[in-house]
């Protein structure tokens, strides 16, 4: 594979990263197994140099010995070789490492789509961040207890009745963080909301921060209510998955009850989705460089839209999200804003 397959490799993939694995695990396991599959290519024929040889003249019946031109390989190759060069198998494999960059990270618990970068595909990842893109996650919560961690495997700290709560309770809860967190983002975005230009990019959820800002909720919603469990749906930017667990927390807290994340998993990051995303069986060269070559373009189109100067990102629509709603609620954290 050789070179050929290195040059195949420069750009943008996204893999799945399944809950109890770091993500630098998972890169350390893309980068052994890329470079598994470069040195497994067939080897170019060795290199061979002139050599000026001491033998017999020949034809000479006398013992007279001559300096003969003649072609030897080089023993670069040669496995038996004293490692003094830095190529073939004299020091060991043809590569030893790749640089590859991780994009948006997910911690240990979190599952879903991580993107990576691969030699010169590790720009397009500070190119990725600067676009402010949102991303898209589902978070499961329990509710009826309260840890110190906001997992639910953390320690115990309260036990509370869940009963009262009901499925419209939480949506109203829901627009209220939506609510606050929109006009958040305006501030953030430093538009004006008396012109046109901020209204249609509302409108088209084009707005994003012009800088780095606290974690950004631009659509949250509930897919499943089942008591004592329930399932959101939130886009957000700018988050950690620790902070998408405190907001379960909070939620709970508003609803005059307790509440645990029990499961984070993105499903979306920036132009990529879990359908980009390879699985762990997928982590192979061959696999690797067609996911890169296939992206190469959408990358190309989505990153050269998103950073033109004067617009926001344009993020997929998102249907029956309200946009309009309350102010900020002091529990749920977002009282912060108004400092920055």
């Amino acid at each position: 594979m050789g070179l050929a397959g290195l040059a195949r490799l420069h750009g943008l993939f996204a893999a799945y990263k399944p809950p109890g694995l770091k993500w630098k695990h998972l890169r350390d396991t893309v980068e052994l197994q890329l470079l598994k599959g470069l040195n497994a290519g067939k080897r170019p024929a060795s290199e061979h140099r002139v050599r000026f040889l001491l033998g017999p003249v020949e034809g000479s019946e006398e013992k007279e010995l001559t300096l003969t031109a003649t072609s030897v390989p080089t023993l670069i190759d040669h496995p038996l070789g004293k490692a003094h060069s830095g190529r073939g198998l004299v020091c060991g494999p043809a590569f030893t490492s790749l640089k590859i960059g991780i994009g948006h990270r997910l911690d240990a618990q979190a599952s879903g789509v991580l993107v990576l970068g691969v030699g010169r595909g590790r720009s397009l990842l500070t190119d990725m961040y600067n676009a402010h893109l949102t991303k898209d996650y589902t978070v499961h919560g329990l509710l009826g207890k309260a840890t110190d961690d906001f997992c639910e495997d953390g320690r115990l700290v309260e036990k509370t009745t869940y009963d009262h709560v009901t499925r419209e309770k939480l949506e109203r809860i829901l627009a209220l963080i939506q609510g606050s967190h929109q006009k958040a983002l305006v501030m953030y975005s430093n538009v004006d909301l008396q012109t046109q230009e901020a209204y249609e990019m509302a409108v088209s959820g084009m707005m994003r921060p012009t800088n780095k800002s606290p974690m950004l909720i631009t659509g949250i919603r509930c897919l499943q209510f089942a008591p004592p469990e329930f399932l959101l749906e939130v886009r957000c930017m700018h988050e950690t998955q620790k902070q998408l667990r405190r907001l379960v927390h909070e939620i709970g807290l508003e609803l005059k009850s307790t509440a645990v994340c029990t499961q984070v998993r993105r499903t979306r990051d920036g132009f990529f989705t879990l359908d980009d995303a390879l699985l762990r069986t997928q982590w192979d060269l061959p696999s690797i460089q067609d996911a890169i070559q296939s992206a190469a373009p959408r990358v190309a189109a989505e990153l050269e839209k998103n950073l033109r100067p004067g617009l926001g990102t344009q993020q997929p629509s998102s249907p029956g999200w309200p946009w309009d709603s309350e102010g900020p609620s002091s529990a749920l954290g977002l009282e912060s804003h108004a400092g920055h």
